[in-house]
C-alpha cells in the first residue's frame, strides 16, 4: 500500500503536457509563406512573359503549366521521402532511450519496494521511541544512525525515480510529436502523390489533344530554328552574366593587390628614409663628440602611419538582366578541359541523335538525344553550379551547369529538375530525371556541351 501511494504521489507529480504544434509545422508554416511569397513574383514574371511573347499560340505552351507541376510534385515527394526517413531514425532513437529507462525505473521500483518492506519487518519504530525506550544507548545510537541511513537511500531513491519518471514523460511526448510529424508527412505524401497523378492525367490527355498539332508543329522549319535561338539567347545572356562577374572579380583582386603593393612600398621607402636619417644622426653625434661639442638634441622621427585601404563597394549586377543570380566560380580554371574524353554519360540510354545530324528539313542537331525511362536518373558530367533551371520552349524542363572557363552542359526535356539555381554540384550527382517534355513524343534527355557560347561535339569529350 506504500509503494502504491508514493508511485501515484509520483505520477500525479508529472503533469500531460498540452498539445502543442508540432516543430515541423511551425516550420512548414513559415517555409509556405516565403513560398507563397516568391510564386506571386513568378506568377507576375510569367505574365509579363505571356504579354511580350510573340509565339503565345504555339501548342507546346500549354503544356507548360502542368509539366513544371510535376516537376514540382516529384521534388516534393522526394523531399518527404527523406524528411520522413530523418523523422523515422529520430523515432528509433526515441524508443530505444524509452527501454532503457523502463528498465530503469523497474529496477528502482523494486529497490524502493525492498527498503520498505526491510523497514515494516524492522518495526517501523521512529527516533522519538527509541529515545524514550530507556535500551541500552549504544544500540539506540546503532538504530539511529542505521534509520538515517535509511532514510536517505529512500530519499535519494525517490528523487531519482520521481527524475526518470519526468524524463519518461517528457520522452513520451518527444514520440507523440514525432509520430504527429510522420502522420503530417504521410498526409502530405498522399496529398502531392494525387497531385501528381492528377497532373499526370491532365499532360496525358493535352498530349493527346495535341498530337496532331503538335507533329505538325515540329515539322516546321521556322519553329525548330527558333527553338535554337531561344536557346543561343539563353546560352549568350548567362555566358555574358558569367564573364561580367568573373571580370568584376578579376578587377578587384588586382585592385587590391595594386593597393598592397603601393603600401608595401611607401613602407620599404619610410624605413629606408628612417635609416638614413638614424645613420646622419649618429654621423653627427660622432663629429661633436670628436670636437667636444655639445650634442645635437636629436628629434625623433615621425611615424609614418600606412594609409587606409579604401572601403570595397559591392558591385551591383545590371538591373535589366533577369537572370541577375550570383555566381561563384564554378571550378578551378582548366579543370573541365582536363576531363575531355573521360566524362561519363549524363544517362543511361541508346544515342538515337548525333551532333550534327539534320533534324528532318530542318536544322542541324547541336547537340545528342539520348532515349531513356521516364524518370531515369539525368547526373552532372563534371562539376560544377546550376545556372539556369526553370521551363524553356522547345527544350522543356531544362536544367544548364556552369563549369568554369566558359564550359556549359545543358540537360533538356526533363521530367522533373532537382536542383535549383545557385546550388552546386559535383561530377556524379543527380540534377534531373529524365522525361518528355517540351512537346516530344519520345521519353529520354536533350544534352548539349557548349564552350564560348558555341555548341560542340560531345562525342568526343563523353563517353555514351
Amino acid at each position: 500500500m506504500a509503494l502504491a501511494a508514493i508511485l501515484f504521489a509520483l505520477a500525479a507529480g508529472v503533469s500531460a503536457a498540452p498539445a502543442k504544434q508540432t516543430n515541423r509545422s511551425k516550420q512548414k508554416a513559415a517555409a509556405e509563406a516565403t513560398r507563397a511569397g516568391i510564386q506571386k513574383k513568378l506568377a507576375n514574371l510569367k505574365k509579363d512573359v505571356v504579354r511580350t511573347e510573340s509565339e503565345r499560340e504555339e501548342a507546346a505552351d500549354e503544356l507548360a503549366e502542368s509539366e513544371e507541376a510535376i516537376s514540382d510534385a516529384n521534388r516534393s515527394l522526394r523531399e518527404l521521402a527523406e524528411e520522413q526517413g530523418q523523422t523515422n531514425r529520430k523515432l528509433q532513437e526515441l524508443d530505444g532511450a524509452q527501454e532503457r529507462l523502463a528498465a530503469t525505473i523497474d529496477k528502482q521500483k523494486k529497490q524502493l519496494s525492498q527498503l520498505l518492506r526491510e523497514q515494516y519487518v524492522a518495526g517501523n519504530e521512529d527516533r522519538i521511541k527509541l529515545l524514550l525506550s530507556g535500551d541500552n544507548p549504544n544500540r539506540i545510537s546503532r538504530d539511529l544512525q542505521m534509520m538515517a541511513y535509511v532514510s536517505k537511500s529512500q530519499a535519494r531513491m525517490l528523487e531519482s525515480l520521481r527524475s526518470n519518471l519526468a524524463t519518461v514523460e517528457a520522452n513520451q511526448q518527444e514520440v507523440q510529436n514525432a509520430k504527429d510529424e510522420l502522420e503530417e508527412i504521410a498526409a502530405e505524401e498522399t496529398e502531392q502523390k494525387a497531385r501528381l497523378e492528377k497532373q499526370k492525367a491532365h499532360r496525358k490527355a493535352l498530349l493527346g489533344s495535341l498530337s496532331s498539332r503538335l507533329a505538325d508543329q515540329r515539322k516546321q522549319i521556322g519553329n525548330l530554328e527558333r527553338d535554337e535561338q531561344r536557346m543561343s539567347g539563353l546560352v549568350d545572356r548567362l555566358s555574358k552574366l558569367i564573364e561580367e562577374q568573373a571580370l568584376a572579380a578579376a578587377a578587384e583582386q588586382r585592385r587590391r593587390e595594386a593597393v598592397a603593393a603601393a603600401k608595401a612600398k611607401a613602407a620599404a621607402e619610410a624605413k629606408a628614409l628612417a635609416a638614413a636619417r638614424k645613420a646622419e644622426r649618429e654621423r653627427l653625434a660622432r663629429e661633436a663628440a670628436k670636437s667636444g661639442a655639445k650634442p645635437v638634441p636629436v628629434q625623433p622621427e615621425p611615424v609614418v602611419e600606412p594609409e587606409p585601404e579604401e572601403p570595397k563597394v559591392a558591385q551591383q549586377p545590371p538591373e535589366e538582366k533577369p537572370e541577375n543570380i550570383a555566381l561563384a566560380p564554378a571550378a578551378p580554371e582548366g579543370a573541365f578541359a582536363a576531363l575531355k574524353g573521360r566524362l561519363r554519360a549524363p544517362v543511361s540510354g541508346a544515342l538515337t541523335a548525333s551532333f550534327g545530324a539534320k533534324r528532318g528539313s530542318g536544322p542541324s542537331w547541336k547537340g545528342v538525344f539520348i532515349k531513356a525511362d521516364e524518370g531515369s536518373d539525368v547526373r552532372a558530367v563534371a562539376a560544377g553550379r546550376v545556372v539556369f533551371a526553370s521551363w524553356l520552349r522547345g527544350f522543356g524542363n531544362l536544367i544548364i551547369v556552369d563549369h568554369g572557363s566558359q564550359y556549359l552542359s545543358i540537360y533538356g526535356n526533363n521530367q522533373s529538375l532537382l536542383k535549383r539555381v545557385g546550388d552546386a554540384v559535383r561530377g556524379g550527382d543527380q540534377i534531373a530525371s529524365a522525361g518528355n517534355t517540351g512537346g516530344i513524343e519520345e521519353s529520354g534527355l536533350y544534352f548539349e556541351l557548349r564552350h564560348r557560347g558555341k555548341a560542340f561535339n560531345p562525342a568526343g569529350w563523353v563517353n555514351f
